[in-house]
Order: structure tokens, then C-alpha cells, then sequence
């Protein structure tokens, strides 16, 4: 059986944040700390944009924030194939008045310009892990895909939805443990290869740089 279940919620094809902030100073260097150049992490400056942009930044993973939706779901297992998680994630760019805003702060603080020249970008994650009571446990499938381009981001997300959501999972799991021979000796990439090619699937494309 496939155990996960397709949740509604989508990604937003608008990129960008519009609204300016209701404040005059400049931000701080602390409130651009920890910049994420090549995923989806929010500084504190990006999250305040969130807010008066009415967007609801999650927690993701202690200090980290992210504008994240859950893509699939599944019950709590705690043997063969756990889905580990499946995400759906965003980063937006400024226009209009936030534009306006950041471009006037730059002046004062350079460090503006790392949130300035972002572009949009949208992001898939599913990762299904396996663990069995003989001590078997490794990653069935880890499958990330980012890009720019909306439109793009979201035929993957159509073309792969149907395929996930049929996939018995435990089967499959059975199956790829029986082939480890084939693919536990390669390196990460080598690995993910051989996964998304028994799948039938694209190949993986992430940590994209955000940067223009």
C-alpha cells in the first residue's frame, strides 16, 4: 500500500513581496544573519516581510524559518516505509513599495542587497525512509527539485504527484533493498541517480543559488 495521502494545500505562483514594512530605520546586520543563499531559509528581515505581507513563515529546524506547506502526509509508522517528510516551500523576491523600501535602507546597510537581488524560487521535497525489525533501515527515495520558474516547478509537482501517491512504498522499499548491491557502494549524487532512474522519475536539481 502506498500509506500517504496527498495534502491541499499548493504552492503560490506569486513571487513577490509588495508591502513595505511599518518602520523607518534601517534593519539591523543581526536581522540578515545567517543568510541562505541557495535555499529556502529566512532571514529575520525576510520573515518581518512575511508577516506584513500576511504569509505565515513556519519553524524549520530550530533557529530556521521557512514559507513551507506539507506536500504529502502520511500516519504515524514506525516500520517500513516512514515518509520522513514531504514539503512544498517558497522564497519570495520584492517589487513595489518593499522594493522601494529595501533599496533606501541599502543605502545605509549594503547587506539590504542580499534580500534585493533574490529571485523567486519554489521547491519540492519528498523523502521516504525504510526501517524494519532486522535492522534494515536506508532512504527508499530522497528527491529534491528547485527552480525559478514557476510554471516549471509546478508541472514537476503534477507529474510526480500521481506517481508518488500510486507508489506502494513497502514493495518498493522490498524491492531496492534486494538491488542494495547496485547502488549502496555509490556517493550521494551517484545514489540519487540510480533512485530517480528506478522510478522513472526526473532527476533531482537543488541548492539553487537565489542570487540575480
Amino acid at each position: 500500500m502506498s500509506y500517504i495521502y496527498l495534502s491541499h494545500h499548493q504552492l503560490n505562483p506569486e513571487g513577490y513581496w509588495r508591502l513595505p514594512l511599518d518602520r523607518a530605520s534601517p534593519p539591523l546586520a543581526r536581522e540578515l544573519a545567517l543568510f541562505d543563499q541557495n535555499g529556502y531559509d529566512l532571514t529575520e528581515l525576510e520573515q518581518s516581510y512575511a508577516m506584513a505581507n500576511l504569509t505565515s513563515a513556519h519553524a524549520h529546524r530550530a533557529h530556521r524559518h521557512a514559507l513551507k506547506a506539507a506536500w504529502f502526509t502520511q500516519p504515524d509508522r514506525v516500520e517500513g516505509a516512514v515518509l520522513n517528510h514531504s514539503l512544498l516551500f517558497e522564497r519570495k523576491g520584492y517589487s513595489g513599495k518593499a522594493l522601494e523600501q529595501l533599496e533606501r535602507w541599502a543605502h545605509d546597510n549594503p547587506l539590504v542587497y542580499k534580500i534585493i537581488r533574490m529571485r523567486p524560487k519554489w521547491g519540492l521535497d519528498f523523502s521516504m525512509d525504510y526501517a524494519d525489525r532486522a535492522g534494515n533501515v536506508f532512504e527508499v527515495l530522497h528527491w529534491e527539485y528547485d527552480g525559478f520558474d514557476f510554471d516549471e516547478v509546478e508541472e514537476r509537482k503534477q507529474q510526480l504527484e500521481p506517481k508518488f501517491a500510486a507508489t506502494d512504498w513497502d514493495d518498493a522499499a522490498v524491492s531496492i533493498l534486494k538491488r542494495k548491491d547496485q547502488w549502496h557502494h555509490l556517493d550521494f549524487f551517484a545514489q540519487s541517480d540510480w533512485k530517480c532512474d528506478y522510478f522513472g522519475i526526473v532527476k533531482e536539481r537543488f541548492k539553487m543559488v537565489i542570487w540575480e
